[in-house]
């Protein structure tokens, strides 16, 4: 295979299109119809949740080759999810299924992750929407999390068809209420069950204490301070209760122009400098308007901007960097590789699959993301600079940038406490539009952006080049990729905390009614039981050494990044930096400067870029230290645990990054269960009875599609197409070459 990855099984052409159409009913196949009915999987329902539609009799398909097999069963739709309900004996065993989801099942489909729906009308497949005149034979599902659903409604009596086809058209397409969600029938339903997870220390940034806790843990309470002027959200519904700024500044001017023209606090480096957010000022015609905004803001930059001990870089975002359009069409033509409706359009694609990849941008987007924050983390780190981040409401490519240079220059962030609590902070309470943004209403197509899927790829680069640095694992973003679409949970669901806070009865005026208490996505233990939880976490984590007493005395005033990037033999003080040469001839050209002319010329920038990434890179890399991406052209890959786990013509069997993953977890228990024996018999004289590891009782049926899928059917893979190519030999030396070919989680 060329692009795609290699497939287990043989070689082989092509499977003919079948010319035999069978008109067999399936009662007729099946000799019982009642035994099966009794095996069918009973529907489960959630707290709140209620059955909308249902159809029997349908056939949902298991694509193979160009053969059709499929199993029979129900089709559903709730109120929350669609679901089929089919044969039990298709189901796999329990023992097998590891990565069991708790809330949705295999065949579930929740109304949120829905996204295209086609028909298929005299083998002819339209997409559906609004009110139908006529009825498909077959309905197919496209998911956000990328599964393709087909369902044949051939032998469904006509009615159901229509009840069914209809309900899901309406309930998955047609506009809807913020109060209407799924998200609150659950919470009043499971009001009395809801409990926090004790083992969850996610700092949610919903307090004061909890911003002054981050100050001070960033040593950025020395600049900065944690206000509340914005409590009850009496000055700006789109900032958070409690934020952070410069200490200078008058409580006054935050309530000016309701929070806008504000430099907003995101986080401190070791070496004193700062990375700050602003949203611009309203848009004016006035003369007399403009000029009072223009006074304003030289007072906010003086502030912030003191040469030569503060030394400002705005980087504007919303003008010259990146266009959300150009996010949202690049993504859309992305996902189209991977929604494959069977093996023959895999194979038919799979000869263009470069040339496809490259057209969508996807790449070439990651790519100028993780640049953008490379360039700002060496202005942060070797320039001493302060960064402001200017977007018109800095609430995407701000989260976006300022959170991938958090995980770049922050050890904390790399492990999984410190990732969820700046996806609070940085995301959730800094008013990312989740509700706009995911289309959770389904009110306009034109709001719809992946901007926070972006950032989890760009992380997965960086989880992917740099696996011992960070304490989650590829599999830990994929699920929290699917969280998105799952409307329990309030994390990804509104559009400021000010809508959540209003929407559950927070700051109500009346004192008998009580807020809801909406699940956050952080609790893990509702989607996964331990066991499958383990797999979120990375064996190959390398934690921080705990250092004794008499090393912290003597490293007390060192943060331990400083030591992550020394381009040079001398020393630099903690308040210059690394580029004590480059910092003072910056500051004598920078005197007196306004800040709109602080950007560096393009050829600077790129020479400082240049000689900060090459010299990064060529030094062993400290794994709690500053931790930089490779960006070239072939270290940006597809992140195919997420994209490719639906595709079977893609699993790589007994391999892939997840699947030797899986073993050394299965080795890291076998030696933690040796030395509980070990331990034991100290105790006791009686040895213990061994047993198997837990996690993987089967690590032979693994393939690259683990844990999402155990081994799956083999695909006859088509004959290469040999114009132009050498002769690459028989089968047996195709399975001894197979490292040759270019396998997609290495693209």
């Amino acid at each position: 295979m060329l692009g795609k990855g290699v497939v287990g099984g043989g070689g082989g052409t092509k499977a003919p299109k079948p010319s035999f159409v069978s008109y067999v009913r399936p009662e007729e196949i099946h000799t019982n119809e009642k035994e099966v009915t009794e095996k069918e999987v009973t529907l489960h329902l959630l707290p709140g949740e209620q059955l909308l539609c249902e159809a029997s009799t349908v056939l949902k398909y298991v694509q193979e080759d160009s053969c059709q097999h499929g199993v029979y069963g129900r089709l559903v739709c709730t109120d929350f999810k669609i679901a089929f309900l089919g044969d039990d004996e298709s189901a796999l065993d329990n023992d097998e299924t590891q990565f069991k989801n708790k809330v949705i099942g295999e065949n579930d489909i929740t109304l949120h992750c829905v996204d295209q729906i086609y028909g298929v009308f005299d083998e002819k497949k339209k997409t559906l929407f609004g009110q139908l005149k006529k009825y498909p034979e077959k309905l197919i599902i496209h998911c956000k999390d990328l599964r393709v659903f087909h369902f044949c409604l051939r032998y469904t009596k006509e009615e159901e068809v229509k009840r069914i086809v209809s309900g899901i058209i309406h309930h998955t397409q047609a506009p809807k209420l913020l109060k209407r969600l799924f998200l609150f029938s659950y919470a009043t339903a499971a009001q009395n069950n809801a409990a926090a997870d004790p083992k969850n220390h996610t700092v949610m940034f919903d307090t004061l204490k909890d911003w002054c806790w981050e100050l001070e843990r960033t040593k950025g309470n020395m600049k900065y301070k944690a206000v509340s002027v914005n409590e009850g959200y009496k000055v700006c519904e789109r900032l958070p209760a409690y934020f952070v700024v410069p200490t200078p500044l008058a409580e006054e001017d935050v309530q000016r122009f309701q929070g806008h023209g504000i430099p907003i606090w995101c986080w401190s480096c070791h070496n004193g400098s700062a990375l700050l957010k602003m949203s611009a000022l309203p848009k004016e015609q006035d003369d007399g308007i403009l000029q009072i905004q223009k006074s304003f803001l030289d007072g906010i930059y003086k502030t912030i901007h003191r040469p030569p001990y503060e030394i400002v870089k705005t980087e504007d975002l919303s003008g010259n960097f990146l266009p959300l359009q150009e996010i949202q069409t690049a993504y859309s033509k992305f996902k189209q590789l991977f929604l494959i409706d069977n093996s023959t359009e895999f194979w038919d694609t799979d000869i263009k699959w470069f040339s496809l990849l490259e057209s969508s941008s996807w790449l070439d987007i990651i790519r100028r993301c993780l640049k953008k924050a490379i360039e700002i983390t060496e202005c942060m780190e070797a320039q001493n600079m302060n960064i402001l981040l200017l977007e018109e409401n800095a609430s995407d490519l701000c989260c976006l940038i300022s959170s991938l240079v958090q995980v770049m220059m922050d050890p904390h962030y790399r492990t999984r406490i410190g990732f969820q609590s700046l996806v609070q902070k940085e995301w959730v309470m800094g008013g990312h539009c989740f509700l706009d943004r995911c289309n959770h209403l389904r009110q306009s197509d034109k709001e719809e952006v992946p901007v926070f899927l972006l950032f989890l790829d760009c992380v997965w680069q960086l989880v992917h080049q740099h696996p011992p640095a960070f304490e989650f694992t590829e599999t830990y973003l994929t699920v929290l990729s699917d969280s998105l679409y799952i409307p329990i949970f309030s994390t990804f669901f509104f559009n400021s905390p000010h809508q959540k806070d209003t929407n559950v009865g927070r700051g109500s005026q009346d004192p008998q009614s009580k807020p809801l208490n909406l699940l956050s996505v952080w609790d893990w233990s509702v989607q996964f039981e331990p066991k499958a939880q383990t797999l979120l976490k990375n064996p190959l984590y390398m934690e921080k050494p705990k250092l004794d007493k008499g090393q912290r005395k003597g490293m007390r005033f060192k943060h331990q990044r400083q030591l992550s990037l020394p381009l040079t033999q001398s020393k630099s003080s903690p308040k210059r930096g690394f580029f004590r040469e480059e910092t003072d001839h910056l500051i004598k050209n920078l005197l007196g400067k306004r800040i709109s002319k602080l950007i560096n010329s393009s050829d600077e920038l790129q020479d400082n870029f240049r000689e900060f990434y090459d010299s990064w890179h060529s030094k062993p890399t400290d794994y709690h230290g500053l931790l930089l991406p490779h960006i070239e052209g072939p270290e940006i890959r597809v992140w195919a645990q997420r994209y490719l786990r639906w595709i079977p013509e893609a699993q790589i069997l007994g391999g892939g990054t997840v699947a030797t993953m899986s073993k050394l977890l299965e080795m890291m228990e076998e030696v933690q269960s040796l030395q509980e024996k070990i331990d034991e018999r100290h105790h006791s004289q009686e040895a213990p009875q061994a047993e198997p590891p837990c996690l993987l009782r089967n690590s032979a049926r693994l393939s690259s599609l683990f844990p999402f899928a155990l081994l799956q059917r083999h695909s006859s893979k088509p004959v290469l197409p040999t114009s132009g190519w050498k002769a690459l030999g028989d089968e047996e030396d195709l399975a001894k070459r197979e490292d040759e070919f270019v396998d997609l989680g290495e693209v």
